[in-house]
């Protein structure tokens, strides 16, 4: 059932989650773990959980001495190359505790606009949750390029939701809710709630990422509003607070799905 409340959170059955590169790598990859334990209560109490994760990139910059985030395209490719393979199987491996296989999904933003291999990408994904498999996707960095690049996961997490008529999009990040402001400004206050179709009037909203992702509070509002008007209910949350959110718990802010709407997949490319 769609989640139009956080009272629905349990009962979600189609449960997406993101999760950026700098909540799970670096010093944060030990995030990882409890990560896992709550994909895999929700996971035990019957949902399809679907994880966009990104970190690819982030995790292969030490294998190539890099001490900052590449700029040239060749690099972030050759990072990415590395990294992904490390990060699916961290989390295989922490997966294996619970007796859950994780199924790689590497899309580029061409994938999701052309019919063909948009349909492609939704039977494969809609077969790993069939088999029980938990779906790892990421942009696939690899092939991808600056001019047909998703920009951000929290923007492929909204797809893929709308594609997978997912109920539930969680947006993680190191931030624990939308605010006002920036939440390191003086008068900053967190939203709770966001009612369907408000246009945050009077909300100043940062575009300023970690230095390591790739994106920030805007992306994350326009996702939501995204997957919101796909019909799915949004909650932005901190990944340190993934266990709550996932319990329904009041922590981060709520998006309310649109009452009785679908985008087209490709409505927001």
């Amino acid at each position: 059932m769609t989640a139009t409340s956080r009272d629905d959170i349990l009962a979600a059955r189609r449960i997406v989650v993101k999760v950026g590169s700098s909540s799970i790598s670096g010093a944060n990859a030990g995030q990882i773990e409890p990560l896992v334990d709550a994909l895999a209560a929700a996971h035990a109490r019957g949902a399809e959980v679907i994880l966009v994760s990104s970190g690819a990139i982030a995790t292969g910059m030490p294998y190539l001495r890099l001490d900052s985030r590449p700029t040239d395209l060749a690099t972030q490719q050759a990072a990415a190359a590395v990294g992904q393979n490390l990060l699916v199987f961290r989390y295989q491996e922490s997966l294996d505790r619970y007796g859950i296989v994780a199924g790689q999904v590497l899309l580029t933003a061409g994938d999701l606009e052309n019919p063909t291999p948009r349909k492609n990408a939704e039977r494969a994904i809609e077969k790993l949750l069939e088999l029980r498999i938990l779906p790892i996707v990421n942009e696939n960095d690899t092939v991808a390029t600056h001019e047909i690049r998703f920009g951000d996961n929290d923007r492929l997490a909204s797809l893929v939701a709308a594609l997978v008529r997912a109920d539930l999009l969680v947006l993680l990040s190191d931030v624990d809710a939308l605010y006002t402001r920036p939440p390191l400004e003086p008068g900053a206050v967190r939203i709770d709630h966001v009612p369907y179709a408000d246009p945050l009037d009077g909300v100043v909203v940062g575009s300023v990422g970690t230095g390591i992702g790739t994106g920030g509070a805007t992306t994350k509002v326009a996702a939501a509003r995204h997957a919101a008007e796909a019909g799915a209910g949004v909650l932005l949350a901190a990944t340190a607070h993934v266990d709550q959110a996932l319990r329904g718990e009041r922590v981060g802010t709520w998006f309310d799905p649109a009452p009785d709407a679908a985008v087209p997949i490709a409505a927001a490319l």
